[in-house]
């Protein structure tokens, strides 16, 4: 699945996902919902895919490697929405801002899921 199809597919779990951007070295894909309130500038949600959350994703993996199981996901909770970092396993991540009354590690599961169905090249059931 490309990642303007995986971005479609984030979007459609519903109102509550207000940003989806995937990210891989330095190709970086961003979309984000219309008519948000609280939301953040584009050009910093760029630097935050290409520096803030492979470094974030970097610094947790390693930690949960050494006896942890390893990393599912990361949460950030910002003033204005929840951001949740999935990593891929190809080393690229994908990252969705929720809104603040929603619940990131549902949002979390779901991501995880659609990333490792298309890791393995299937359909998601």
């Amino acid at each position: 699945m490309n990642d303007l199809t995986l971005i479609q597919r984030v979007f459609e779990l519903g109102p509550q996902v207000r940003y989806v951007a995937t990210g891989r070295g330095q190709n970086v894909t961003l979309r984000q919902r219309d008519g948000l309130a609280g939301a953040s500038a584009s050009e910093s949600d760029r630097y935050e895919e290409l520096l803030v959350n492979p470094a974030l994703l970097t610094l947790a993996r390693q930690r949960g490697e050494i006896d942890c199981g390893g990393l599912r996901y990361l949460v950030v909770r910002y003033g204005n929405f929840h951001q949740v970092v999935v990593p891929r396993p190809d080393g690229g991540h994908v990252s969705v801002a929720v809104e603040p009354d929603a619940d990131p590690a549902a949002v979390a599961e779901q991501v995880v899921g659609m990333v490792h169905t298309e890791h393995e090249g299937g359909e998601e059931t």
